[in-house]
């Protein structure tokens, strides 16, 4: 089975195998199968009749067909390579413990060593076959490079014939695997104590009388998702977007792409959500928390671990964010299947990736590092084998309830940083109680194109709003939040210092219910629910006697 590693040449490494019914087809021109020219079928239409699409990935033009019982991968490779729109049709590459497809691509990340000069670096990889597409600049000798067409598998070999070398960091193959949304579908009352539907909800993040001290003026959160509709009135202003970027199409255009219909499994409102809760003006019915702060959007519409998601963390570190915000990560677990093969499983943070979240804590904000925020998950598993959100530069953010104890289908686990209010759901077999509310009032793409398609129940009449979004999407973009706040208030607090500042800004919620630890550390919240006042206290305490630098 081919093997990779993400780690260096002492980490463990990891088998895929070979899936007996997949099949991937990448076509020239970039693009999915076409089945018909106007009426007229074909002949690929033919070859995959009876196949069934179970995954694309656009940038890189592949889409992922399940073929039906008996058929053989063998028999139809031919078929599918003679096709002239066919670039490649091959065997798949599987995860093991879930059979989530896992695609590689011809393409190698090489770290070299720090010593060794950018001439020797282009001769080791001229002798390994390999072609620099990108001189990295997120880390040192650092390269990402092309293996010749038809390589295939072989990638792999290369890749690990690198990393045994002594002048070699890291060294793996581009894999691809699918990027999940971090997001429940199922009003602002996760800024101040409310009314809604004449049932008061007290559970905030004190997020409202933060706001009588600063809204988040000078500060700029990134949102790294599918895309972010910046011509809603929620962020307008001429400063209010700054350095928007598509970093799977490389323009500078973050709008939503994807316009197919509506619902929570259609289009790309995502991005928009969770922007929204982050740093809406308020103007015309939603607010974020740091209303006033800038947003830096940036579209990543590539899968989990392309380099696309290096550049986006690269690209919001060089262009001036302090705070990123990432309401994704590998996909979870059914929340309310608790055998579901995929709560076992172990993804892998892969070293371009950490590379880059590590050049945005390092250079970012002129040295003082941008705050890095993940959603710490919904499958109602563990959060520790995320190998994004639990790494150890980032805050992981679960999800709490509007009667302040835990969402059910929030992830747990010794990452967990804190923990923001977010939906819920009524669960009978848990003994979980209904919520008090439908989720989360926030800003959604306008018109019928978003999670509202235009009904008052789902938000308001105009489509401009939703009130039920959730999951750990919203959680993670309110601490992303409450980072700009303290921020504004302190602009010199390193990222770690915000990272600890926040631990001791805390409420210990659901005390009987939490666990916590003798540190004050809970698996399900963290050190305890956001307090955005007393995070905000604590960074005026910090101006008047510095952190000391760790």
């Amino acid at each position: 089975m081919p093997t990779a590693n993400f780690g260096t040449k002492e980490d463990p490494g990891f088998e895929l195998e070979q899936s007996r019914d997949l099949i991937a087809v990448r076509t020239h021109a970039g693009r999915g199968i076409r089945r018909e020219f106007g009426s007229v079928r074909t002949p690929l239409a033919g070859a995959l009749d009876d196949a069934t699409l179970v995954q694309a990935y656009p940038e890189a033009g592949v889409e992922v067909y399940r073929l039906p019982p008996g058929a053989s991968v063998a028999e139809r490779k031919p078929v599918l390579n003679a096709a002239p729109e066919v670039r490649f049709a091959g065997h798949v590459l599987v995860d093991p413990g879930t059979g989530e497809p896992v695609l590689y691509t011809e393409n190698i990340f090489v770290k070299f060593v720090d010593r060794v000069d950018h001439e020797h670096c282009l001769a080791v990889l001229s002798a390994a076959g390999l072609r620099v597409k990108e001189e990295v600049a997120y880390a040192t000798n650092a390269y990402f490079t092309a293996a010749a067409e038809g390589t295939g598998q072989r990638v792999f070999d290369i890749a690990n014939s690198l990393l045994s070398r002594d002048d070699v960091e890291y060294c793996h193959p581009e894999l691809i695997r699918r990027r999940a949304r971090k997001a429940i579908f199922p009003q602002q009352w996760h800024l101040k104590k409310t009314v809604i539907g004449r049932v008061t909800v007290d559970a905030h993040a004190g997020v409202a009388a933060a706001h009588a001290v600063t809204r988040g003026a000078g500060v700029t959160i990134a949102v790294i998702d599918d895309g972010v509709d910046i011509d809603h009135p929620e962020f307008a202003g001429s400063r209010k977007v700054v350095a928007p970027r598509d970093v799977t199409l490389e323009t500078n255009d973050p709008r939503p792409k994807d316009l197919s219909g509506t619902g929570p499994d259609r289009g790309d409102n995502h991005g928009t959500a969770c922007a929204g809760v982050a740093c809406a003006n308020g103007a015309a019915g939603a607010s974020g928390v740091a209303p006033e702060a800038a947003l830096m959007p940036i579209r990543l519409a590539s899968g989990l671990g392309s380099q696309a998601e290096a550049r986006a963390f690269q690209w919001a570190a060089e262009h001036g964010a302090d705070v990123i915000s990432c309401s994704w990560g590998p996909p979870d677990g059914d929340w309310f299947r608790p055998n579901d093969a995929l709560h076992d499983r172990v993804v892998q943070l892969p070293a371009s990736t950490r590379l880059a979240i590590e050049h945005a804590v390092t250079a970012g904000r002129g040295g003082k590092g941008c705050v890095v925020v993940f959603a710490a998950g919904n499958g109602n598993e563990s959060v520790d084998n995320d190998g994004y959100a639990s790494f150890a530069k980032v805050i992981a953010v679960a999800a709490c309830n509007d009667s302040g104890t835990r969402s059910v289908y929030s992830d747990f686990g010794k990452a967990v940083w804190c923990a923001f209010p977010s939906s819920d759901f009524e669960y009978a077999p848990l003994g979980h109680p209904a919520p008090l509310t439908p989720g989360i009032w926030t800003v959604d793409r306008r018109g019928r194109d978003g999670y509202n398609p235009g009904k008052p129940e789902s938000g308001d009449e105009a489509g401009n709003y939703t009130n039920d979004f959730g999951g750990t999407s919203s959680s993670c973009p309110g601490v992303a939040g409450v980072a700009a706040l303290v921020l504004s208030e302190n602009p010199d607090l390193a990222w770690h210092e915000v990272k600890d500042l926040l631990k001791g800004a805390c409420d210990q919620i659901d005390p009987q219910g939490g666990g916590y630890d003798a540190d004050g550390h809970s698996a399900e919240y963290g050190y305890g629910r956001i307090n955005a006042l007393s995070a905000v206290r604590a960074a005026e305490a910090a101006q008047r006697s510095p952190l000391p630098v760790r």
